[in-house]
């Protein structure tokens, strides 16, 4: 894996680490025996990484936006099976996976505000000012 790529573009990070946190969580799932919501969790919630990463990627600015909306449909379909998780009987916490899942959701649609209003100069100037400020 290449660190660097990481360490120097947040939300692949992010996304990353939030899906060591639900792959974590569906072992949880799994060991209780609620295989079904531990796969479509699973599945949901690391494809918003793998969507990420792909978008680093893209041929226009077209695919990136295009890519980064998958990533974010991701999202939207990991809150709701683990709000489903969340209010559902005997199931594990998933309180701070849900909070670590909003601040993905608030990059993502910074993300895609920026990437649909501005030229690529100015999507780069303001990821970097965006990091920095939830840093």
């Amino acid at each position: 894996m290449q660190k660097e790529l990481f360490d120097n573009n947040l939300i692949l990070k992010l996304s990353f680490d939030f899906s060591l946190i639900v792959i974590d969580y569906c072992e949880l799932l799994d060991v209780s025996k609620k295989h079904i919501i531990s796969k479509q969790l699973f599945r949901s919630a690391t494809s918003i990484g793998a969507n990420a990463m792909e978008a680093q990627n893209a041929e226009s600015k077209a695919d990136f936006i295009h890519k980064m909306k998958i990533a974010a449909k991701e999202a939207d379909e990991t809150q709701y099976w683990l709000m489903l998780c969340q209010h559902a009987k005997n199931y594990p916490d998933c309180n701070k996976i849900l909070n670590k899942l909003q601040e993905l959701q608030k990059v993502l649609n910074k993300i895609l505000a920026t990437a649909k209003n501005k030229n690529t100069l100015s999507i780069l100037y303001s990821f970097f000012i965006f990091k920095q400020a939830i840093c």
